[in-house]
């Protein structure tokens, strides 16, 4: 694989991968205007239980490997399931549990990043 990835790409394999195990609240964060920032986009989503988390986790790594080749730099939170990050360089994505989301509220720390709300699927 490149070094590079087309980001538009990465952002839709992330996008279904988390729609293919029913994660609810997807939020793609464009951060590319923001000044000093650690990525492009932040891709925000929750899952319902620790279980979930994890298996919205391995889809995302999964679903992306298979379509780009690409792997996540790193992932971290498995071990408790109620915040897990994965690092894709240009994109991160958060799956939290609900309550977790709620109280770290970071969907509004980027209040002045574009903010993209997918529809939920049922």
């Amino acid at each position: 694989m490149s070094e590079t990835i087309d980001t538009k790409v990465l952002l839709k394999e992330i996008t279904e991968a988390i729609q293919e195990k029913k994660g609810k609240g997807i939020v793609i964060a464009d951060l590319t205007k923001l000044g000093n920032t650690i990525c492009d986009y932040f891709v925000i989503c929750n899952g319902n239980s620790p279980t979930q988390v994890s298996a919205i986790t391995d889809s995302v790594e999964y679903m992306v490997k298979k379509a780009t080749g690409y792997r996540p730099i790193a992932i971290d939170g498995l071990r408790n399931a109620q915040w897990v990050a994965m690092d894709y360089g240009e994109v991160l994505v958060h799956i939290f549990m609900p309550e977790t989301r709620e109280f770290y509220d970071i969907d509004h720390l980027w209040a002045d990043a574009k903010l993209e709300i997918i529809p939920d699927l049922d």
